[in-house]
């Protein structure tokens, strides 16, 4: 077994303290740079010369010179039908604490006394979905919103089929299937006008809701992406509103109240893709970054600026004062309007944070561990770690590794300061001395893992650039150090042990590389899986982790600003459920690769190939922090995704990457009569590889709307979707994966009656009404079911279900939505669809089908989009000419099995094809491998399994699930 550990590593900034991370003491506040209720701001100063940002697609923009005057992680827990219980620290008391003292000066805000506004009426009955609490669908907090700076407030027959696809299944009886999803679709029991803004021009724009019968609606898919709903504000602020793939809502209209969006039965909440890769992001670099002096909200497009000298906050609506330096326009170089600057006409900006910003360290070191251990010293880290059960397997791995960080090294973020170092295990600890000056590396073993000690620290860990040939020494020969080593042992815990204690004093990343469970020293596990439990249509066991070590792991790097980042390969149960724990509470990420193995399976090869390429070379956040604010009234709760919390509202992330994903859920704690929008603002505080402290801020501004017709129109079904998959997963841990699916199906029930009783009596006899911004939310729950997470009766192994859903936890919502519901695509009739022009080179758009075999033509060829993966369907009947022109082989019998690549041909349609998936695999950065499959081959199966729509032996069809929940509807 070998454990490999690369640390890289920086001198600390200027701008840096020595400080590894804020006292439990410290107001949180600070982090975001500044104190509450500072003087008011002096002119502005003479600033030094501007420091430009890397990266050559950001904006820049830089003032002139102005000439005139530990406690436990943050996984809050998450229960459908529970109000979230509000984090506590070690010694039992709350997590946080309450502002220091009563906001000065008299409040400039809104009124807070009665509402106004007339009643919307009492709620219909509790909600039966994902919450059963009387307070709404999520419930409602039972501690108080904590505001940074002010106190807060107290029968019908199946349509014809459109023929010309796939055989039909024969239909089963109904004590197989059918009696099983009748018990688990039991449900539970229980139960605008226009308005003128007081922000400049938004406003809530009429809107009247369309209808559709489900059961008569035939092909419910676009041809073409979903595209959520826009915020019905006016046409300036909507080119000024957030990119939906950063920052969306599950509702882009704002219930006036919790009785009104629990009338609606639609989970309300945020989902946000903070670190994004961006095309275009302004940066702006100034001695003073204008935030709220009461809530500390930062400037952005929606607040009021009623002259040049003032500026009236969007969320709690105090006025400011205008520093004087804002009116300098930095595009033109000239004084002139505030409005503007690129504060004012961008939703998503970046600030270079100047000095009281700077609280923690600013180096950058990279940390590799594989089995047979290596040791690391740095600040910012990344620590890897493998594990390789037999010889021969674990040589072909370990020197596939070694090359590919070779190739990696020049790649890597940061600069002259990083640093570097390794770590393997078995039984025992392998550090590695890779001193400067030294002829060759030296291997120093620490047999003793049950008191874990670093024999040399200081020689750990190298500088990349001066010791590069030393490095490049030893990840040549370290796959033969252990040649013919037959200690299968994994010391996986000690091996995490050492490592924390050589960057805890620094701060960084931690990756982990594990082929088997952990065998010896603490942290030592036993399979828990049953292969014969698999295929359970009742409760799946063991869903949990088998012990905590590994959480309060977590604790400990979480505590020292350092992430760990899981990558587990593996062919046999690894027990993800308890692994995970070290990644999920520390800001790290999992990434699975099943049935791993250099010949057999080449596609998992290529795909941690790639992936890892990308884990090492992508863009990397250090000591952040993110706060979500959001308009007085409304309060978050129930964070989902990878972090710990620090306070109720403050998730503090060791490292932040561009491919991570955060949702949280809102509740209405008091009714927003007095406001015409809601705006959330999320503030990102990160340290660059660079040593540059940022922060990057991203502002969304809705309506809000006392109309149920409104909110119904406004409803992002992917959204919620999104959200609701997540607290699916929640639910799936602490009660049973049974009781999520009733959940998920009981969404779908609780949504389509309260539509239904809007609509006139009587227009919806024999009919299924929703309306159109939700048409798709039944097949996205379907799906969902069907989902390998949360499916039962199908075989399914622990291990896959289980990284399944901490994957719905912490993908962006792009990623979760082809897990979800894959993209399937003609791509037989490509020569036929439009282009887009894409990097100077036109790129066709097949359109998209139906997951059914309805929609599967016998002379098709379909490429299915899964995310991870993708399929290359070849239909029995297909052209010769096309096998001809795209797989170069004369008819469909010479297609080869297992083939993976599509031949590079000269032929136009083998151009389209091949230029529309590097197109797909362009836009993501997870790697999805191709996969081409005939429809007589043995594999058939892994395309029919995601055909969503059709029945199996354990689940319903589509059109059979509608009728189901008509049946509830009534």
């Amino acid at each position: 077994m070998i454990l490999f550990i690369i640390f890289i590593l920086g001198p600390p900034s200027e701008r840096s303290s020595a400080t590894a991370s804020p006292i439990p003491s410290q107001h949180y506040d600070a982090l975001e740079g500044g104190t509450p209720y500072s003087a008011p701001m002096g002119p502005p100063g003479t600033h030094g010369p501007p420091i430009r940002p890397s990266g050559p697609q950001q904006g820049y923009y830089g003032p002139p010179p102005v000439s005139s005057a530990p406690s436990y992680p943050g996984q809050q827990p998450n229960q459908f039908g529970a109000p979230p219980t509000r984090p506590m620290g070690p010694s039992g008391g709350p997590l946080g604490r309450p502002p220091s003292g009563p906001p000065t000066g008299p409040p400039t805000g809104p009124p807070t006394g009665p509402p106004t506004g007339p009643p919307t009426g009492p709620p219909t009955g509790p909600p039966t979905g994902l919450g059963v609490s009387a307070t709404g669908i999520y419930g409602k907090r039972q501690y108080p919103q904590q505001q940074p700076y002010y106190a807060p407030p107290p029968g019908q027959q199946a349509p014809p089929s459109a023929g010309g696809g796939m055989p039909s299944q024969p239909p089963l009886p109904n004590s197989t299937a059918g009696g099983r999803q009748q018990g688990m679709m039991q449900q539970n029991q229980g139960g605008v006008n226009n308005i003128s803004s007081g922000m400049g021009n938004i406003h809530l724009q009429q809107g009247d809701v369309r209808a559709i019968n489900l059961l008569t609606e035939r092909h419910i898919l676009p041809k073409t992406k979903v595209v959520p709903p826009k915020a019905k504000i006016s046409l300036d602020y909507q080119k000024m509103q957030v990119n939906p793939d950063v920052f969306r809502s599950t509702l882009s209209a704002i219930p006036q109240t919790q009785s009104l969006l629990q009338k609606a039965r639609l989970p309300l909440g945020l989902v946000i893709h903070p670190f994004r890769d961006l095309s275009h992001l302004p940066v702006i670099q100034s001695s003073v970054i204008v935030r709220c002096r009461s809530c500390r909200t930062y400037i952005n497009p929606f607040v009021t600026i009623p002259d040049q000298r003032r500026w009236k906050c969007n969320l709690c609506h105090r006025t400011n004062d205008l520093p004087e330096e804002f009116n300098f326009d930095p595009v033109t170089k000239t004084y002139g309007e505030p409005q503007r600057r690129p504060e004012i006409k961008s939703a998503t900006i970046e600030f270079i944070a100047p000095s009281e910003y700077m609280t923690l360290l600013l180096f950058f070191c990279l940390f590799l561990l594989l089995h047979h251990s290596l040791d690391l010293h740095s600040q910012p880290c990344i620590y890897s770690f493998w594990t390789f059960p037999l010889e021969r397997w674990s040589l072909a791995i370990s020197r596939w590794l070694c090359q590919t960080l070779l190739d990696t090294l020049d790649k890597m973020p940061g600069d002259a300061r990083t640093l570097i170092g390794f770590l393997t295990f078995d039984s025992a600890l392998h550090f590695y001395n890779l001193q400067e000056g030294a002829s060759r590396p030296q291997m120093l073993i620490c047999s003793d893992i049950e008191d874990v000690f670093l024999p040399c620290a200081n020689d750990l860990l190298v500088n990349i650039q001066e010791c590069k040939d030393l490095i490049t020494e030893l990840l040549t020969e370290l796959p033969n150090l252990f040649l013919g080593n037959k200690n299968n042992q994994t010391a996986l815990g000690p091996a995490l042990q050492a490592a924390l204690k050589l960057v805890g004093p620094t701060g960084g990343r931690v990756t982990v590389f594990q082929s088997s469970l952990p065998s010896c020293g603490v942290g030592a596990l036993k399979a828990r899986e049953d292969p014969s439990q698999r295929s359970s249509t009742k409760n799946i066991a063991n869903l949990g982790p088998a012990t905590d070590f590994y959480k309060k792991m977590a604790l400990d790097f979480s505590g020292q600003q350092v992430a760990v980042d899981t990558f587990i390969i593996s062919s046999q149960y690894a027990d993800i459920a308890t692994l995970a724990g070290v990644s999920k509470f520390s800001g790290g990420g999992v990434h699975y690769y099943p049935g791993f193995h250099t010949i057999q399976n080449p596609q998992q090869v290529e795909r941690l190939e790639v992936d890892l390429r990308r884990y090492l070379s992508r863009k990397i956040g250090f000591e952040a922090v993110m706060r979500i604010r959001c308009t007085k009234g409304l309060s978050m709760h129930t964070f989902h995704g990878n972090f710990f919390v620090r306070s109720t509202d403050l998730l503090s992330l060791p490292n932040v990457s561009p491919d991570a994903g955060f949702a949280m859920q809102v509740s209405i704690e008091d009714p927003l009569h007095e406001s015409t929008v809601a705006c959330f603002q999320a503030a990102l505080l990160y340290t660059s590889s660079k040593g540059e402290r940022r922060i990057r801020v991203h502002t969304m501004c809705l309506p809000v709307t006392n109309q149920l017709s409104e909110v119904m129109a406004g409803a992002d079904q992917q959204a919620i979707v999104g959200l609701l998959s997540r607290m699916a997963v929640d639910r799936s841990v602490t009660s049973s994966v049974e009781d999520a699916r009733d959940a998920l199906v009981n969404v779908c029930i609780d949504v389509l009656k309260s539509f239904k009783g809007s609509l006139p009596e009587g227009s919806t006899v024999g009919a299924l009404m929703a309306p159109t911004s939700l048409k798709l939310l039944p097949l996205y729950c379907l799906a969902l079911l069907k989902n390998v997470a949360f499916r039962l009766g199908s075989s399914t192994k622990l291990d896959e279900r289980v990284f399944s859903m901490e994957m719905y936890k912490c993908e962006p919502l792009f990623y979760i939505m082809l897990r979800v519901h894959p993209d399937l695509y003609a791509l037989h009739t490509i020569a036929d669809n439009e282009v887009i022009l894409y990097k100077d080179n036109e790129v066709p758009q097949p359109p998209l089908v139906g997951l059914s075999s309805e929609y599967v033509n016998r002379d098709g060829v379909y490429l299915m989009d899964r995310g991870d993966v993708m399929y290359l369907f070849i239909c029995r009947d297909v052209s010769p000419e096309f096998c001809s022109s795209v797989l170069d082989v004369p008819d469909f019998a010479s297609i080869p099995e297992g083939m993976i690549q599509l031949p590079e041909l000269e032929d136009d349609l083998s151009d389209k094809i091949r230029s529309f998936i590097e197109w797909l695999l362009d836009n993501r950065p997870f790697h999805a491998p191709l996969r081409i499959i005939r429809d007589d081959s043995k594999d058939r199966y892994l395309f029919i399994q995601n055909l969503i729509q059709d029945r199996s032996e354990s689940s319903m069809s589509y059109y059979e699930f509608l009728q189901h929940l008509q049946k509830e509807v009534k």
